[in-house]
């Protein structure tokens, strides 16, 4: 969730300061944040996962 508000952001800052056509990146982050609601898929989530990173959920498990 974190990353995809990242994403949002850095896009928007990119469509103002850079070209309007990056819209079409938020419009890209917004759908995938949409359909990840209803499905529980979400393509970052893996890479981030097969790069070694926990989720929240996992790391405060891990806490003694």
């Amino acid at each position: 969730m974190a990353f995809a508000g990242m994403m949002v952001l850095l896009s928007l800052a990119l469509t103002t300061w850079v070209s309007p056509h990056f819209i079409w990146f938020t419009v890209f982050v917004g759908a995938n944040l949409f359909q990840s609601a209803f499905t529980g898929f979400c393509p970052v989530a893996i890479a981030m996962k097969k790069l070694g990173m926990k989720t929240e959920a996992q790391r405060a498990l891990a806490k003694p």
